[in-house]
């Protein structure tokens, strides 16, 4: 056999969704090893800190059921995705896709980190249809504007994202 299969699931999780979690699950059955890799992104201006991130989704995948046993670890970056792909060990970036809008981006990036390193695949997970149309932009939505989102996130991470609203509603803005 070959080598080891080390796959690596890039993403902000601000915050971790229920459609996350199906691509971590479904992702352990097709590598050897699965990292989350935690993209600090300041750029997209994050709701939680990047520890805060990486705790939540920690707490979320110790819950999972993991079909094949395999090792599931939780890492940030902030750096080039495929230089922390190289520092890893990884050899197949795991990326998953909702819709054709997804597959457009998805696609660009894909050939720009196939030239970037032509050794690290790119592996696209169709979103299960349960989870289809779930983004961690319109969790927030939905939520900061009272909306029901305990079928998206977790109860641990609807009630962190509650104790997050209400820190900020608390703060005077100026």
């Amino acid at each position: 056999m070959g080598s080891e299969r080390i796959g690596l699931y890039p993403g902000t999780f601000d915050p971790i969704t229920n459609g996350h979690l199906d691509i971590v699950v479904r992702a352990s059955r097709v590598v050897d090893r699965l990292i989350v890799a935690v993209a600090a992104n300041i750029g997209k201006g994050p709701l939680f800190s990047v520890d805060e991130r990486v705790e939540m989704v920690r707490k979320d995948i110790a819950g999972l059921k993991n079909p094949n046993g395999i090792i599931i670890e939780v890492r940030s970056f902030d750096n080039l995705l495929m230089h922390f792909a190289v520092s890893c060990g990884a050899n197949v970036i795991i990326r998953g896709l909702r819709a054709v809008s997804d597959f457009e981006y998805e696609f660009q990036m894909a050939g720009m980190n196939t030239r970037l390193n032509p050794d690290v695949e790119t592996l696209f997970l169709m979103a299960s249809e349960r989870c289809q149309f779930i983004s961690s932009r319109f969790v927030k939505e939905i939520g900061w504007l009272g909306g029901d989102i305990s079928s998206f996130v977790s109860p641990r991470v609807n009630q962190r994202l509650e104790q997050r609203w209400s820190e900020m509603r608390a703060t005077p803005r100026t």
